[in-house]
């Protein structure tokens, strides 16, 4: 088995939480983030949005805060790429700086995100964390595949996808964790 294949943990969230809950005592919960609804409206707000028409895309910066049916992403800036001609439809956001994903009592963090929308693939990069109630996982990179329910951590920052960050030179490209145990 490959190096990259030990140090991914891979999962699928739905499931996660089943097992969790048979071997753990984890309360089910129905808000992780895979649950989410990726084709509800998206609301939007930034201390600055500025339209580019020629490139179709919307840059928006400072203290930028996007919602969608119960999924808040926050972040420094995020070029919001939409679909070409007389179309508004978001086909993809790229977010920098402090990203924070959040859904229920699950969070996920890191440096760089992208959300596309077409393939209803969330890619975080960068000191990822994914956070359910107080059981964490710590890694380099986070896929989470809205349609499958799937989600997989990498320790390292690398892969086929366009996102790309500073990695997790802490844990040395390994996927860290901590789940908590029933206390009975």
């Amino acid at each position: 088995m490959s190096n990259h294949l030990k140090t991914a943990f891979r999962w699928g969230l739905g499931s996660f939480v089943l097992t969790c809950t048979a071997m753990a005592g984890i309360q089910l919960n129905a808000q992780a983030i895979a649950g989410h609804n990726s084709r509800a409206p998206v609301d939007v707000g930034a201390d600055r949005i500025e339209a580019q028409d020629r490139q179709n895309r919307v840059v928006l910066s400072g203290n930028v805060d996007i919602t969608q049916a119960g999924l808040r992403l926050r972040a420094a800036r995020t070029i919001v790429d939409l679909g070409g001609g007389n179309t508004t439809e978001i086909q993809r956001i790229t977010a920098t700086g402090g990203v924070q994903v959040t859904r229920g009592d699950e969070s996920a963090s890191g440096d760089v995100a992208v959300y596309d929308f077409n393939r209803r693939i969330i890619t975080m990069a960068g000191n990822v964390r994914l956070r359910r109630g107080s059981d964490t996982l710590n890694g380099g990179r986070l896929v989470i595949d809205l349609a499958s329910g799937v989600s997989s951590v990498d320790g390292r920052a690398s892969g086929s996808s366009s996102v790309t960050g500073s990695g997790n030179e802490g844990s040395g490209g390994r996927v860290t964790g901590r789940f908590s145990v029933p206390q009975n």
